[in-house]
């Protein structure tokens, strides 16, 4: 049902999301179950994750439709379209300090110790709470201590200079945290050390890092990490963690455990949120209690220490669960049953289908490009200049093309036991055609087509467009299917079910840009892709020599979205793969 008001703009997929995970934290802030804290939060997941307009599919009643979405949420949702308020979330705003939520932010604080503060000492806002840290009154209630009063004092004084932890790409985040485990690893101290928290489970992009590690002396080890070149700032060690700030602004939590405790604590920090709160209620139901501590079995009173997580699953009676998959996704249940896929990993790619040259806006000559593939272990490679219409400044034009076409085949019977392909990454024009004639596009071993252009169309022209150069017979795949750029640009609107029946009918492959700003498809994306039977490929984009190595970013993704070898084209040969191409289909 349409809205009354034709002037009326729809709140995004984003704002409804917004304010769904602003309810969920208030209501924890209220003392509200978890059960319900968390129907929130998946709730706001679910409508980040969906490919229609949330807002409209409430409207109509069909919102519930969505994993996550019920009835009350879908309330709520119609709410905020028609009024653009919440009423819960207005009454639970008005009824704490606009900076006690603030305070729920800090990093070790949360809602619930956050609301302690508040009842027993009137703490309501940052200031506030700088103030009784340096009175010493934290300090003095039971369950704190002079530690957390010192890092809670510390985390206000960040944020207020600061603002809120943001959010930073995983492969930054990655090359600050790697690099600081290698020097990690490489201190005397130090027994053992990974990386824990949502950049283990390899998501998009992260607030901070935490590192789990085991040491023969655990005081010496903290104060080591506080020393290293790679620290700009540091919390006083303790005896058995330390917080740093990276001179690069990444802050890093590290915890230094008893190595048979290791593995609860990896698996706990590993997280998701989800995700443990769903093991720990399949735990209690098994008269178990699961923490960072152990593994409590109410009918002994034994608490089982694990060195390892797989020692954690199994106390469980699970099979290990890969940490990309720990988003309560349907995990459980598959550990519980022995059905857990064997994921893709790097090693099963066998070529990448999509790059750029210095022909449009690579940095890299075809020769240098495929030596680097070579390097990267790779058996093919196409070259997909960017065509004419994208507007780079360097694109390939028709005749350009066709004078490129012919140094790629040169140079590839020059090649042993490689095949270099001519390809092409076309635009996908606003009415859907492509911009090379049909007669030029044959004459390609490989074409990838994408939105470079007209991002902000209505959302069934979009689809439409979309949907006609799947139906294109020489578009192999379609890349970067929903343009978006991660936490830069908003993927633009389209009907990704009509999209995805088109690609399964026409066999169409679909792309998991690895590109780490890009991820694209999605995680969730690419599992409804696969669950269609649509041929997958992971591509690097690469526009430099040192482009292959982002390939770890599309398997990531891949593995999110429990993909195994077999559901990505790439990981065939050449001549498997294109055996099984969309033209091969329609000839």
């Amino acid at each position: 049902m349409p809205h009354p008001d034709p002037n009326h703009t729809d709140p995004t997929n984003s704002e409804i999301a917004a304010a769904l995970d602003e309810l969920g934290d208030l209501y924890e802030l209220d003392g509200a179950s978890i059960h319900r804290i968390v129907a929130y939060r998946n709730g706001a997941r679910a409508v980040r994750d969906a490919s229609k307009g949330v807002a409209a599919l409430a409207r109509e009643g069909t919102a519930t439709q969505l994993p996550g979405i019920g009835s009350t949420l879908q309330e709520k949702i119609v709410a905020l379209a028609t009024t653009g308020e919440i009423p819960a979330l207005e009454k639970l705003r008005a009824k704490f300090p606009p900076g006690l939520v603030q305070m729920t932010k800090l990093p070790g604080l949360g809602p619930k110790r956050a609301r302690r503060l508040f009842e027993e000492l009137g703490v309501d806002s940052l200031a506030a709470l700088r103030e009784a840290a340096d009175t010493g009154r934290i300090s003095a209630l039971k369950g704190f201590g002079p530690k957390a009063e010192q890092a809670l004092r510390e985390a206000a004084e960040t944020f207020t200079q600061a603002g809120p932890a943001q959010r930073i790409v995983l492969s930054r985040a990655l090359t600050v945290g790697e690099e600081l485990l290698a020097e990690m690893r490489a201190l005397k101290v130090t027994e053992r050390a990974e990386l824990a928290g949502s950049a283990r489970r390899m998501t998009d992009s992260v607030k901070d890092l935490d590192i789990v590690a085991t040491a023969r002396d655990p005081a010496a080890l903290a104060a080591a990490v506080a020393a290293l070149p790679q620290v700009e700032s540091a919390s006083t060690p303790g005896p058995n963690a330390v917080r740093i700030r990276t001179h690069s602004a990444v802050n890093i939590d590290v915890r230094i455990v008893e190595p048979d405790q290791f593995g609860n604590v990896l698996q706990h920090l590993t997280g998701s949120k989800e995700h443990n709160v769903a093991l720990r209620d399949f735990a209690v139901r098994r008269g178990l209690h699961i923490s960072e501590y152990g593994v409590l079995d109410d009918n002994t009173g034994i608490t089982h220490r694990c060195p390892t997580e797989a020692d954690v699953y199994a106390l469980l009676g699970m099979r290990f669960i890969e940490p990309e998959l720990r988003e309560n996704r349907g995990e459980l249940d598959a550990a519980l049953r022995d059905e857990l896929p064997v994921l893709i990993t790097a090693a099963d790619l066998r070529g990448d289908l999509h790059c750029h040259t210095t022909a449009s806006d690579g940095t890299a000559s075809i020769e240098e490009m495929a030596k680097a593939a070579i390097t990267a272990g790779y058996s093919y490679l196409a070259i997909t200049d960017h065509s004419a219409s994208m507007g780079f400044g360097a694109d390939v034009s028709a005749d350009q093309l066709k004078a490129h076409i012919e140094r790629i085949r040169e140079l590839d019977a020059t090649l042993p036991d490689f095949r270099l392909l001519a390809g092409s990454e076309v635009n996908i024009l606003p009415d859907g055609s492509l911009d090379y004639p049909d007669a030029l596009l044959a004459e390609l071993d490989w074409v990838v087509a994408s939105v470079h252009t007209s991002f902000r169309i209505p959302r069934a022209e979009m689809t439409t467009r979309i949907v006609r150069a799947i139906n294109h017979p020489y578009v192999d795949c379609i890349g970067h299917l929903s343009g978006r750029k991660i936490l830069q640009r908003e993927p633009y609107e389209f009907d990704l079910e009509a999209v995805l029946d088109a690609a399964a009918h026409s066999g169409t492959m679909l792309e998991i840009n690895a590109s780490p700003d890009r991820r694209d498809l999605n995680e969730v994306h690419a599992r409804a892709a696969a669950a269609a039977g649509i041929p997958l490929v992971i591509n690097c984009d690469a526009h430099r020599t040192s482009g292959f190595e982002v390939a770890r970013y599309g398997i990531a993704t891949a593995r999110r979205a429990w993909l195994t070898s077999q559901q990505v084209a790439n990981t065939q040969e050449w001549e498997v793969l294109a055996a099984q191409r969309s033209r091969q289909r329609s000839a």
